[in-house]
């Protein structure tokens, strides 16, 4: 197998998304996934994007699956959950209450395009690839489960189209792998997400200092998909390097559906959105000038200033100097420097020592 430390092919350390573009040099890139939060329902599917459009988010997120497509429907062992959130459900069971239906991409589509936000897909197998193509997503999302599904991702990566890569469960090799296989096939343009694929996930598992580490060993852009159930573990990121947010999407989170349990409503992720900007802004550069928001307070710093009046040829000891606020006499380091020197002129208490002052023959 080819691996991705084998392949010449550079990737972008910034891509383009429907004209927006992501990387360290550009405020965080919010997706919010709308996943199998519609509940069955198209009307509450297109409300979703509406709604979550409002919220400042770069873009939304949808599953491109059927039930058939993911599955067969078996009563097998095999093919029944057990433990976790979704306990008792076969997986086509889940799958059928979960699934986006191919016929309601098209007015999905249309109606991210009239509320103005970038919309895309996960596609879980080919003919959802070629149902997006025909749609014109302008991006693809792999997976965390389909991360290890090689021919999936070459299909994915031969449309020419940005991909965005979530590793849950995947080890080294495995995402190694997966990173040749796009670059391999066309794919110029990923962002790797760091992702533990629990539901939801503790924050103590959360293991965000992979993020800087998967950047380090591959060259390459990261982001997080959080399946924690606030806002903290995101903003974190931000600070770590990611560049790409992944965060699931409710309307309302009294309503039960498959994902409800780590998704956001619409005024949690006005609040991501907010506090993720404000972390990359905060980041900014290593660097010691002074900021502008410390101009004003650098007369507050202690200086050197004449406490006892001191008359024009008599010499500066101790007890006419001190090192008090504010700061517009001499630094303190200079106080060696003076005592012992005579003054100039008359002097009286309260006034900031400076060089013209002080004669220098001595």
């Amino acid at each position: 197998m080819l691996k991705h430390s084998e392949l010449r092919q550079e990737l972008s350390m910034e891509i383009e998304i429907d004209g927006r573009k992501i990387g360290p040099n550009y405020p965080p890139y919010i997706i919010a996934e709308l996943s199998a939060n519609h509940n069955g329902d198209i009307k509450k599917a297109l409300k979703a994007i509406e709604v979550a459009a409002q919220t400042g988010v770069d873009a939304i997120k949808i599953q491109s699956y059927t039930a058939d497509t993911m599955t067969i429907k078996s009563d097998q062992p095999d093919f029944q959950i057990t433990g976790g959130l979704w306990d008792g459900y076969s997986l086509y069971d889940l799958y059928k209450w979960a699934e986006t239906p191919y016929e309601w991409h098209k007015a999905i589509f249309e109606k991210a395009k009239q509320v103005g936000i970038t919309l895309f897909s996960t596609p879980f197998d080919e003919t959802a690839v070629d149902l997006l193509e025909e749609l014109n997503a302008p991006a693809y999302k792999i997976a965390s489960f389909e991360i290890t599904d090689l021919p999936l991702i070459e299909k994915v990566a031969q449309t020419g189209k940005p991909i965005i890569m979530s590793t849950g469960m995947a080890n080294i090799e495995e995402i190694d792998e997966a990173i040749a296989t796009a670059k391999s096939n066309g794919c110029q343009q990923l962002v790797v997400l760091h992702c533990i694929s629990g539901y939801p996930t503790p924050y103590e598992q959360a293991n965000l200092a992979t993020i800087p580490d998967l950047a380090k060993r591959f060259d390459i852009l990261v982001g997080l998909s959080d399946h924690t159930v606030e806002t903290t573990v995101s903003v974190t990121s931000i600070a770590l390097g990611a560049c790409v947010i992944e965060k699931h999407f409710t309307l309302n989170k009294n309503e039960p559906s498959p994902d409800v349990e780590f998704s956001l409503d619409p005024i949690e992720f006005k609040q991501l959105v907010k506090e993720t900007k404000i972390a990359y802004a905060a980041i900014g550069h290593a660097g010691y000038e002074c900021k502008t928001a410390e101009l004003d307070n650098r007369k507050f710093r202690r200086s050197l200033y004449f406490v006892q009046p001191i008359r024009k040829g008599e010499t500066i000891t101790s007890k006419h100097v001190k090192r008090i606020r504010p700061g517009f006499g001499l630094a303190p380091k200079h106080l060696k420097s003076i005592l012992g020197k005579t003054v100039n002129c008359n002097i009286s208490a309260g006034t900031a020592v400076n060089w013209k002052l002080i004669n220098h023959d001595i």
